[in-house]
């Protein structure tokens, strides 16, 4: 059934072993780097039971009669999509900003791999069973569930096991209770979910059709042995009324170094065959580019309010170089809306059987989304102007000496006084210009895929066909015409 967010704190209290800023961590709940984090998931726990917000959480199990969460369960027709679509956009709106590793984004990835139980049960057929096993118990326990990809990765010129061989997480040896494996991962939120579906990065294995490097499972992220040493956070730096995003919606990632760590055979879900290994590694975001690319649109909307008024308070919305600005931004927006639309109405069976939003359309617009995002970006920052880089802080504008300075610069007519002046210019630095802004900006080359594997995604996915059986005919060449093309 659905936790409730006191549940969830208190199932990581676990005396897990992490560290950040030098610092050993006792309760990860309440430290104040992390504690943003942990409330804002826990929020979500919570929303689930509130009545305002519960039936578009949660939904009733027609097979046990529990409440389960929306984000966890297996997409069966498009109203499922609908509703996730929805969750998460309450969710946002509630939050007051963007948060992306909650866990609907992640648990795509472990219906991928229920899409690919045949191909995985052609290579190795010991683990189909822990496949669904664990599916059903992201749906009926609702753990924080994350993801684990990327490894430190040493010399990417060298085979794995030709360097340090734990720079790529990999078994060392096998036991009667399961496989015992080392190396680390980058994770967001490693420090304060439950479990992590981790998996081999993108390997060199050569033509190896074993490998050490090659497994997946979900770990229970209290096991011995796991270290989590954590990258400094932006929350407590400066004052919240100076940088409301950064205190509230960061989210803090971890380098988790497996020391030898035991996992059970009931949690692998695939090991040594490269095979495998590298159909996951394709399959792994076609359902949670969703959760990803919506994220991105949510991003679009707070650029588009943040310039929005800014250019409103100052008097300039009806300079036609300022509408051309905001309608560059409005057609991204809608871009990114349109994909994610389109996804769902032309959705597709997956080879599992499950309801796979249009592959073709979802990637497209992931692709849309992140690579205008740096160009949009600056675009709401050319019409937020450069006060946001220049505007003293909260207490310049509460100091006595100062305040009435400021009062008068920063007051602009009796609608737009200073004190909300100064709280539109802290929110647009912080989304647009801070440290935390540049660290979201680059966050999506850890969180989605490199570009070139975006890129990868849609050619794997568009369907060439129709535009080569076009040309054939509108040139009328003959049935014999083959090329390389898809």
């Amino acid at each position: 059934m659905i936790r409730t967010g006191e549940e969830y704190r208190e199932s990581i209290r676990d005396g897990r072993d992490v560290w950040i800023n030098g610092e050993r961590v006792k309760d990860v709940t309440i430290h104040p780097q992390f504690k943003p984090a942990v409330d804002a998931r826990a929020r979500i726990y919570d929303m689930a039971h509130e009545k305002e917000t519960q039936e578009a959480m949660s939904y009733l199990d027609p097979e046990t009669g529990d409440r389960n969460c929306i984000a966890n369960k297996l997409p069966h027709e498009k109203k499922d999509w609908w509703d996730k679509r929805n969750a998460a956009t309450l969710v946002m709106e509630d939050v007051r900003g963007v948060i992306t590793r909650v866990g609907d984004e992640t648990i795509g990835e472990m219906w991928s791999l229920y899409d690919g139980q045949d191909v995985l049960n052609e290579v190795d057929p010991r683990f189909s069973e822990n496949i669904r096993r664990h599916i059903d118990s992201a749906v009926r326990n609702d753990p924080f569930h994350i993801s684990a990809n990327t490894d430190p990765k040493g010399d990417r010129s060298k085979a794995p096991q030709d360097q340090d061989p734990d720079m790529l997480l990999h078994v060392v040896k096998e036991t009667d209770n399961g496989i015992v494996v080392r190396g680390a991962k980058y994770e967001t939120a490693a420090a304060y979910a439950n479990q992590a579906f981790t998996k081999p990065t993108i390997a060199n294995w050569g033509n190896d059709a074993l490998s050490d490097y090659a497994v997946g499972f979900v770990v229970d992220l209290g096991s011995p042995g796991l270290k989590f040493i954590s990258r400094s956070g932006f929350a407590g730096r400066a004052p919240a009324a100076d940088y409301p995003l950064a205190n509230r919606v960061d989210e803090v990632e971890s380098l988790v170094v497996f020391d030898n760590v035991e996992i059970p055979w009931e949690n692998v879900l695939f090991y040594q065959h490269t095979k495998a290994a590298t159909y996951i590694r394709a399959t792994l975001h076609r359902y949670s580019a969703f959760a990803f690319t919506q994220r991105v649109g949510h991003l679009a909307d707070l650029m588009i309010g943040a310039a929005l008024w800014n250019v409103k308070q100052s008097g300039l919305e009806a300079q036609q170089a300022v509408q051309e600005k905001l309608a560059e931004l409005a057609c991204w927006r809608e871009s990114i809306n349109a994909h994610l639309t389109a996804s769902i109405c032309m959705a597709e069976e997956s080879p599992g059987g499950l309801m796979m939003p249009n592959q073709s359309l979802l990637y497209s617009g992931r692709v849309v989304a992140l690579t205008q995002l740096p160009q949009m970006m600056h675009m709401a920052r050319e019409l937020c102007g450069g006060q946001i880089c220049v505007t003293p802080d909260s207490a310049a504008f509460e100091d006595p000496e100062t305040k009435p300075w400021l009062d008068k610069f920063y007051t602009i007519n009796e609608n737009w006084v200073a004190d909300d002046r100064r709280k539109l210019l802290a929110f647009a630095r912080d989304l647009l210009n801070s440290d935390y802004a540049g660290h979201r900006l680059t966050f999506q080359l850890f969180a989605q895929s490199a570009p070139f594997a975006q890129l990868g995604a849609v050619y794997r996915n568009f369907d060439f066909e129709g535009p080569l059986d076009l040309v054939r005919s509108a040139a009328d060449l003959s049935d014999k015409v083959t090329g390389g093309a898809k």
